[in-house]
């Protein structure tokens, strides 16, 4: 067991960038370091923590145990430390050197990435931002491991340890080809009501990240007491855009997206013909994160960005 008294608090920078890295090329990127430093500092975490820590995996480095039961509390605490250090209301963007994760669909690599990306450009010019793809069962574990700064994602029944804010109501549209077939024999106009038993009767393409066949359509559809058929899924809604532009499937969309990327897609745009609850849009962190200069100042941009989605149906 190390002791404190003796023990040098700076090799804990290197061991997270081992848990974060997986290799000492990679630690010493992250901390600036030679990868010959990353591997003495490696050594001596050995001999204070009376532990291997990481064992050799092809090129890579895979932790022991132990350390992997280090990786969570010790990212919290280095975390915390830096916020006490940073005190309130010192972060100041235009210096700042530091790294963003987002978790969400690629609905907001759309709608929010190309106003923050040029928002981070004018205003720090030393952040960098990584949207990641948003896993609906995983969300929780990535926030708790710190994998993520935030996550985009429908309400839902939080853990206690989440913080989360309301941002904007997801309304549905249907989407379909220019000049579709069967919506053209119906004499369907753009903006028209696909009526139901043409609706039901048409394929879908679903836009599920998990492979699903079922969504909030479904749903509201066996309310009502009938079904459709959904021929695909696919994990992104650009590619059910692209699938909807170049077949005679027809989809369920955000109409917010479908607006945005309508024209230059070749689709029409329709209403659908049952009420769709729209899922209200949140953002969430982890609590420990609320007080932090750095993610107040990075929540402030993204609450800005999608303020006008919200604004349209009066949340916020």
């Amino acid at each position: 067991m190390a002791n404190l008294s003796t023990f040098d608090l700076n090799l804990l920078r290197v061991l997270d960038a081992l848990l974060r890295e997986g290799s000492t090329v990679g630690a010493g990127r992250r901390l600036g370091l030679s990868q010959p430093a990353v591997s003495a500092a490696l050594g001596r975490l050995r001999h204070g923590l009376g532990d291997p820590l990481f064992v050799r995996q092809g090129q890579g480095l895979v932790p022991t145990g132990f350390a992997a039961g280090l990786e969570v509390p010790l990212r919290a605490l280095l975390e915390e430390i830096e916020t006490v250090l940073a005190g309130p209301g010192r972060f100041d963007p235009v210096a700042a050197r530091i790294d963003f994760r987002i978790s969400g669909t690629d609905f907001f690599a759309t709608m929010l990435m190309p106003e923050l990306g040029a928002r981070l450009q004018r205003e720090a010019p030393g952040v960098r931002l990584q949207l990641v793809d948003l896993v609906p069962d995983h969300y929780v574990g990535a926030l708790e491991r710190q994998d993520v700064d935030l996550a985009l994602l429908p309400e839902l029944p939080f853990p206690g340890w989440i913080a989360h804010e309301a941002l904007f109501h997801a309304e549905f549209a249907v989407i379909a080809r220019r000049g579709h077939p069967a919506l053209r024999a119906a004499g369907i106009a753009p903006g028209d009501v696909v009526p139901m038993d043409l609706f039901c009767t048409l394929d879908h393409v679903l836009c599920s990240p998990d492979g699903r066949f079922h969504g909030i359509g479904d749903a509201a559809l066996a309310r009502e007491g009938r079904s459709r058929r959904v021929a695909m899924s696919v994990p992104v809604f650009e590619g059910v855009l692209q699938v909807v532009a170049t077949s005679d499937l027809i989809a369920l969309f955000p109409r917010d997206l479908a607006a945005h990327r309508a024209e230059a897609s070749g689709v029409s745009i329709h209403a659908p013909p049952i009420a769709i609850p729209p899922p209200l849009l949140c953002m969430i962190w982890h609590k420990r994160h609320s007080s932090e200069p750095a993610h107040l100042w990075l929540r402030g941009i993204v609450r800005e960005i999608l303020a006008p989605l919200g604004m349209r149906d009066g949340v916020g």
